[in-house]
């Protein structure tokens, strides 16, 4: 009886943000004017692929710090998650430099 209780209880709860979204659905958005030029478009690629190569290098640097705790001592295995975290750096360092030159690129379009 209590499971029965429990799935009548969550269905509720489960269709709760379906209805609230629901709503949302049914506005019909307002037509929007794109203006193309070179300064969005690098916003909106920079904008798509910031997150992934930062997610990339968080997950490299999770990775090293996995293999140094799992390689018990082992030369090889320190090496290599040595050599993760000296490419991490080396990414975090790309990322810094591309940040900087699309700034500066920016900054000179007076954009």
């Amino acid at each position: 009886m209590n499971k029965k209780l429990a799935w009548l209880s969550l269905v509720p709860l489960l269709a709760l943000p379906v209805v609230g979204l629901a709503f949302d659905v049914l506005t019909v958005p307002e037509p929007r004017v794109v203006n193309v030029n070179v300064v969005g478009l690098v916003n909106l690629i920079f904008n798509f692929v910031w997150p992934i190569v930062v997610a990339v290098v968080i997950v490299l640097f999770i990775l090293a710090g996995f293999i140094f705790l799992t390689a018990q001592g082992e030369p090889n295995k320190v090496a290599q998650a040595r050599l993760a975290v000296v490419w991490g750096i080396v990414g975090v360092a790309v990322i810094i430099l591309a940040y900087s030159i699309i700034s500066i690129v920016r900054t000179q379009l007076n954009a």
